[in-house]
């Protein structure tokens, strides 16, 4: 009975929404028939709980809770997505999803959807937005819900570096272990990516707030089309118009943010509903941090930092940076960058882990990535993450730690 009030309530949810939808969104779930065998799947699967939240600032965020069959006989895990997808992005068309391995492990999953969620009506947000207003309060909700004194996390690319943020500011002192995939303090981007934050991010500012690789299914613009023709014109990778623009929005080559043979076919035709709108106001602020070579804020929130290396972490919790090293959105050199600063603090505490075979979300949603990448999530999510305990043996180096 849990599981179909659950589901009606999602399906309120996706209603409303679509009512709300902005135009240069990409706004469209699925066919019917596919979000009907997805309804069918979630009953028999899991049982999910939507959670709304509201951000400090007031924003209406939700969150999506999933368990198995009994209950968790673990703590409560949040993943947090990137920009411009939504927490449905841990949930590829896989055999299994790295939800279905934490749930697996007897852990009580929790999906954020903070401001950058394609399921929140566009906005021009920020990074300090974000680590300021969003995951303290989502960690907060996981708490009084749960009552858990403890939260973990697998936060990836801008989800990884908000939360980052809200981590060494001290504004979620409840996590205690934090998994970070691609980027996390130390953004360190191919060329062209460099040189497009800093000459197409400017001028294309002038004619629309966003991008959004869903232009490849429906480009509603002049400016939407011109820039669909422009990246048609470059890239010949695949079919895929949506995984093109991918590439063109957030990275270098082609594809940018996976590598094809790591990908289903049913995978690569889903991800043309798993993308939406960004704010180029966002990738003004990551130009900024890529020029000083680690985070920065744009904004001035009192309790976030404008340099986020200029002293020490305000924070108890223990990172895993994992990173593919065919990642051409952040190279892998950023996790290490990151490894090697917070082991500045704590020697020996913190690991990390890349694996060559893969790039950016091809680390959640590869067809091997189940018996390559998730037992290695799990592994560092089991380990002790007591500050009290002193630093821990073992961590790994770049070469070290490679896919199985």
């Amino acid at each position: 009975m849990e599981g179909r009030t659950t589901i009606l309530a999602l399906d309120l949810y996706v209603c409303t929404g679509l009512r709300q939808r902005h135009r240069l969104h990409r706004w469209r779930f699925r066919s019917p028939t596919r979000y009907e065998k997805l309804r069918r799947e979630l009953l028999s699967k899991h049982r999910e709980q939507l959670v709304e939240f509201h951000a400090h600032d007031g924003m209406r965020l939700n969150l999506v809770r999933v368990r198995g069959a009994n209950e968790a006989t673990r703590g409560p895990v949040v993943l947090v997505h990137g920009a411009g997808v939504r927490a449905h992005i841990f949930r590829a068309p896989v055999a299994t999803t790295l939800v279905d391995a934490l749930v697996e492990e007897g852990y009580d999953v929790w999906l954020e959807n903070w401001r950058a969620s394609i399921d929140v009506a566009p906005n021009e947000w920020t990074l300090d937005q974000a680590a300021h207003n969003d995951h303290p309060a989502a960690i907060r909700k996981i708490v009084e819900v749960t009552g858990a004194r403890n939260v973990k996390a697998v936060v990836h690319c801008q989800g990884s570096t908000s939360f980052t943020m809200a981590a060494v500011a001290g504004l979620v002192p409840e996590v205690d272990t934090i998994v970070s995939n691609a980027v996390s303090l130390h953004p360190v981007v191919p060329a062209w990516s460099k040189f497009k934050l800093n000459v197409f991010v400017p001028v294309t500012r002038m004619f629309t707030p966003f991008v959004n690789p869903h232009w490849g299914v429906h480009a509603p613009t002049k400016m939407a089309k011109a820039v669909r023709f422009l990246v048609r014109s470059f890239h010949h990778e695949c079919d895929n118009d949506v995984c093109k623009l991918v590439s063109f929005t957030y990275g270098s080559g082609g594809p940018a943010l996976w590598r094809h043979e790591n990908l289903s076919n049913d995978t690569h035709e889903w991800l043309k509903e798993e993308f939406g709108a960004v704010p180029l106001r966002f990738h003004a602020q990551m130009a900024k941090c890529v020029a000083r070579g680690h985070l920065v804020s744009v904004e001035s929130f009192a309790d976030l930092p404008e340099d986020f290396v200029a002293s020490p972490p305000k924070t108890n919790a223990r990172f895993s940076f994992i990173a593919g090293q065919r990642n051409q959105c952040f190279l892998a050199e950023s996790q290490v960058r990151s490894h090697h600063y917070f082991s500045t603090f704590r020697p020996g505490f913190h690991t990390l882990h890349t694996f060559p075979d893969y790039g950016h979300l091809d680390i959640f949603m590869g067809s091997r990535a189940a018996a390559e990448v998730f037992p290695t999530i799990v592994e560092q999510l089991g380990r002790s993450s007591n500050a009290s305990a002193g630093p821990q043996q073992g961590a790994t180096t770049r070469e070290e730690a490679t896919s199985t």
